[in-house]
């Protein structure tokens, strides 16, 4: 299974993430608005990640620890042509646990995705994804990870340790 090395953090002040993010890619980045579906799975996370109004869509599985800092991500995935078809069975099989909509401005910086998040319902996010080359150690993603939250100016009280949809379950019970 291919593994990131991923971190989630708060935004504070979106304007100058998205300045920092343009100046270290050297790019002005590529817009996506994404609706993940989390569906109930037994194991791990699965959602179906659409994008472009379903013109295209990926499954993905995941595993990932809820801890703060840098983490491992264990994925996979398969690209799907028709996203709102495979919505609809896998919410006959196993039901929706809940949607996450968002607008992601994604910025690549050597082998890390930087995205940086509007997320409906929760606010701004920036997440960063050291893609692991095969036979790459942990430690060299988590120090990669490390050094771009310094270079974006992210602190370590502005991490958070969950998934968005975990966030969006926390917001939806305390109301």
């Amino acid at each position: 299974m291919p593994t990131n090395i991923e971190i989630k953090a708060r935004v504070k002040n979106l304007e100058l993430l998205l300045e920092k993010a343009r100046s270290i890619s050297g790019s002005q980045g590529t817009r996506l608005e994404q609706e993940d579906v989390f569906f109930n799975s037994p194991n791990g996370r699965l959602k179906l990640r659409i994008e472009n109004e379903g013109a295209s869509g990926k499954l993905i599985y995941y595993t990932r620890n809820d801890i703060s800092g840098p983490k491992q991500s264990d994925y996979t995935y398969t690209i799907v042509q028709n996203p709102k078809d495979l919505k609809e069975t896998l919410r006959l099989a196993l039901g929706v646990r809940g949607i996450v909509k968002k607008v992601r401005q994604l910025f690549m910086v050597g082998q890390t995705r930087v995205h940086v998040d509007s997320v409906e319902g929760l606010g701004n996010f920036m997440e960063l994804e050291v893609c692991m080359r095969k036979g790459q150690e942990m430690s060299e993603g988590t120090a990669i990870a490390e050094e771009l939250m310094k270079d974006l100016g992210i602190s370590d009280s502005d991490l958070v340790v969950c998934a968005y949809m975990d966030l969006l379950d926390a917001k939806n019970n305390k109301n």
